[in-house]
This record gives structure tokens, C-alpha cells and sequence, in this order.
């Protein structure tokens, strides 16, 4: 799924790329004639479609930082197309690039000037990018990567604990460097945030300027210390395959390859789930639930589909793609290069009677209503699959809590019995449901909103009960 939208400063377009599934933004700026790209996503044919749509030249690829969150385009679209990769020259790399530190200004054709920033938090190296438009001499936008977002900043804990405390700092440096050197009215134009792990907190803007950034930003209106003490305060786990992208981005990751893999039938999807490989059905939780392959896992295109994979999958296992058109399949291939999950080892298209060669499995769903119902009845297993702070703030008393990142390594930890698993909005609950189901487990599969967990008379406790 890519979302652009483009805006003009008098004859300079700034195209934004989405990748919302990721909680991340790219950008392509261009004169009429040249282009820059920021942080390109690993599946460069969106860049290049949108370099012929506007006919333009692209001269330059600038990276603010090694990223964590997802493996880069940047340097196959600069082998693509002959520009200029613009890295830090103190980024530990493999590759041959274009080293770049504070201070430099990079030349875009005629009008287009980029400085390079040392904006140190999200990580040490990082670099934020003001364009001037030559023109006017007016610098009209910055790119901040992971350093400053909408009414938030990047995390300062993803190169390990033991650089937290140095990185927060430098970031609140970082964030007040930034709003000094730049005019209010420059347009913030940061990667993450969005709905991404990356970012500390989340903030619902979809544009932002220096100015509006003062007024509203933590990091630029609480003293160092608070925002310090707030920010460490709400860090929640992260992805497990954050570990995995530094090194990806400092090898410098090649284009992809998109085109399908090959065609599995139902005696070797049965071969490849016994032999402990990943056969993923790519559904919507209510189909799964209904009628799926057994032992085939859910991860629902509907959803966080690649965050919630790459971070419960065993790095390295072979996935096998199962949709209900090529489209999906091809959808969720894209999806998986972002994060460096290659090439999937087959797939399937059509539905579960042609991926199974006997019976189907299925499972119940149900509402917050239904639990409080059952509980009058009987003792059931309530399996709480958020994230330890959710389960902290608010949870129904007597859940046990096995945050879902943790599930498939903790499967013995679920209690004996009938098992109701739920999580805040029903997505989690069903890749959870998915596991239980492939161990044969007795579940039901909660598919509603926590928010009416307390409506129904389930009592909640915790401090936010």
C-alpha cells in the first residue's frame, strides 16, 4: 500500500511515499528537472515509478541514519540509478558511499541546497537535512529521520540499554539545535513516527512545522530532566527483528526480488508445517477462524501484518505465503523485504480446502459480552496477549497475561483448560488464537475492543481500571 501526496513550494514538489504499515515515511523532492530521495524503503519501484510519473532525474540518496526499523533502499536506488548516496562518513559501512558530516551543504541541481545536521538521540550518527531553496535563500524544510517527530521524538534505546541514558540527552540537544538554527514556518518532515515502534510516543499530526513543534513537543517545552524522565518512562518492548536491520543497512542491501515464489500444493504445505517451518495464511481473522489448514498460522494482511512476523518468527525459519489472490501474496512479499525476510519458500492462492488434504481446523469468536456471560458458568482460561504496561494499566482480574511477542516460546505457560484470549483491538488475539489452535488447544478468540471490557460488567483492575 503506498500513499503519496505532494505539495509545492513554488516549484519545488515534495512527493511523500507511506508505508504505513511500518509507520514510516520516505520522501522525493524535485525542481522539475533533478531529485533527491530520504530514506528509501527496500522496494525501490515505488521511488521509480514516481521518477517517471514526474519525468525527473534523480541525482541523490541521503540516509539520516542506519535504520532499525526496516532494511533500506537507498543504496540499490543509488546503484540503480548512478546518484549520490549521501551516509556519515562515522557509519561503520561496507559499501562504498558519499561521507557526509555537520555542516555540509549538498548541491541539487540549481535551486535545491541540503545541509547536513548532526542531530545525535536515535542514534549517534544520525543526521537531519535542511533544504534551502537557492532561489529565494528561504530554507523551507528539514528532514529529521528518527530525531525530531510530530509532538515526539525517536527512541533512544534501540543500540541497547547501555546507550539509552547518552542518547536521550543528545536528543533533547539535538531537538533544541534544530529549533534554533531553523525559521518557524520550515516544514518538519521526519521517517517515523506514524504508528511506528521507532517513535517514543505517538502523536495523530500528518504535518508539523518548527514553529507548531515549540508549542507543542515535549523535548521542546519541558525542562531536560522531565522530558528525560517522561520519555524513559513509556519505552515499551520493541520488535525482535530490530536487531537484525543495523547490520542489513551497514552491508548495504541489494534491490529485491519480487517475483513470486514458487507454487506449493497441500501434501507440501502439511510437509513444510511438519517439519516446523512458517505456512502463513494471510486472511482476515474472521475467515481464519472459521475454517484454516491446521497448523497454519494467521498474520492477517488487515493488520500489522510484518511487525507482529518479524517479531515472533525465529530469524531464518522459511515462511510459506498463503492467500487468497496473487495479489495478496505479492502484497505481503513486499511487505516482508521491508524488514530483510527475503524470499518466501512457496506460496498458495485460492482457500483452506486447497491448502488442506483432510479436515479443517476451526475456533470460536466472541465479545467481551460472551466472556462476562460464560464466566457465571464456568472457570475459563482469560489469556491477556498485550504488552506487559497494557496489562500493568488495565486488565481483567484473574487474566493471565503472556504478551504476544513471548506466546510461541511460552506456550506451556497458558494454563490448562478452555482458553478466551484477547488483546486491546482483536488482531493480536487472533495471531495468538493461530498458535493456541496449531498446539491443539480448546480457544475461543475474543474480537472486540478492550474499551467495552469494563462496559460489560468484566471486572478490571490495575491503576487505569
Amino acid at each position: 500500500m503506498t500513499h503519496h501526496t505532494s505539495d509545492s513550494h513554488a516549484d519545488l514538489t515534495f512527493l511523500t511515499i507511506e508505508t504505513p504499515t511500518l509507520g514510516d515515511r520516505d520522501y522525493l523532492v524535485h525542481d522539475g528537472e533533478v531529485a533527491f530521495v530520504v530514506d528509501p524503503q527496500r522496494d525501490i519501484d515505488r521511488v521509480l515509478d514516481l521518477l517517471d510519473e514526474h519525468q525527473v532525474r534523480l541525482t541523490h540518496v541521503a540516509e539520516t541514519h542506519l535504520h532499525n526499523d526496516f532494511v533500506t533502499g537507498g543504496y540499490a536506488l543509488a546503484e540503480h540509478t548512478g546518484a549520490t548516496y549521501l551516509v556519515n562518513g562515522e557509519d561503520d559501512v561496507s559499501f562504498s558511499r558519499t561521507p557526509v558530516a555537520d555542516g555540509d551543504v549538498i548541491e541539487v541541481g540549481e535551486r535545491m541546497r541540503l545541509t547536513a545536521l548532526a542531530t545525535p538521540g536515535h542514534t549517534f550518527t544520525h543526521l537531519s537535512y535542511a533544504l534551502t531553496d537557492a532561489a529565494t535563500g528561504k530554507q523551507v524544510a528539514v528532514f529529521t529521520g528518527g530525531s525530531l517527530l510530530f509532538g515526539a521524538t525517536g527512541r533512544p534505546d534501540l543500540l541497547g540499554a547501555e546507550h539509552t541514558h547518552d542518547l536521550v540527552h543528545h536528543q533533547h540537544a539535538s531537538a533544541h539545535k534544530l529549533a534554533e538554527l531553523l525559521p518557524d514556518d520550515a516544514e518538519v518532515l521526519p521517517t517515523h513516527g506514524f504508528g511506528s515502534f521507532c517513535s517514543a510516543s505517538q502523536s495523530d499530526a500528518t504535518s508539523s512545522t518548527i514553529g507548531q513543534e515549540k508549542e507543542s513537543n515535549p523535548v521542546l517545552t519541558q525542562d531536560e530532566q522531565t522530558y528525560v524522565d517522561e520519555l524513559l518512562a513509556g519505552l515499551g518492548p520493541y520488535p525482535a527483528y530490530y536487531a537484525h536491520m543495523g547490520p542489513a543497512n551497514a552491508a548495504g542491501p541489494s534491490a529485491p526480488d519480487l517475483s513470486p515464489p514458487a507454487k506449493a500444493d497441500a501434501v507440501e504445505l502439511r510437509r513444510r508445517i511438519e517439519a516446523g517451518e512458517w505456512v502463513v495464511d494471510l486472511r482476515t481473522r474472521t475467515a481464519f477462524a472459521a475454517g484454516h489448514a491446521p497448523g497454519t498460522l494467521n498474520f492477517g494482511l488487515d493488520g500489522a501484518f510484518v511487525t507482529y512476523l518479524g517479531w515472533l518468527i525465529p530469524w531464518g525459519t522459511p515462511v510459506t505465503l498463503l492467500g487468497e489472490s496473487a495479489d495478496d501474496v505479492a502484497e505481503a512479499q513486499r511487505e516482508l523485504v521491508r524488514i530483510g525476510i527475503e524470499r518466501p519458500a512457496a506460496h498458495a492462492t485460492g482457500g483452506p480446502e486447497q491448502w488442506s488434504e483432510g479436515e479443517l481446523s476451526s475456533f470460536p469468536t466472541a465479545t467481551f459480552a460472551d466472556l462476562a456471560q460464560v464466566r457465571h458458568h464456568r472457570d475459563v482460561v482469560v489469556l491477556d496477549v498485550r504488552r506487559a504496561d497494557e496489562h500493568d494499566k488495565a486488565r481483567i482480574d484473574g487474566a493471565v497475561n503472556v504478551p504476544i511477542h513471548e506466546l510461541p516460546q511460552r506456550l506451556d505457560d497458558v494454563p490448562a483448560g478452555e482458553v478466551w484470549v484477547h488483546c486491546a483491538g482483536g488482531y493480536r488475539a487472533s495471531v495468538a488464537a493461530s498458535f493456541l489452535s496449531a498446539a491443539g488447544r480448546n480457544l475461543v478468540a475474543v474480537d472486540d475492543s478492550f474499551d467495552n471490557a469494563e462496559k460489560v460488567g468484566l471486572h478490571l483492575v490495575g491503576p487505569e481500571a
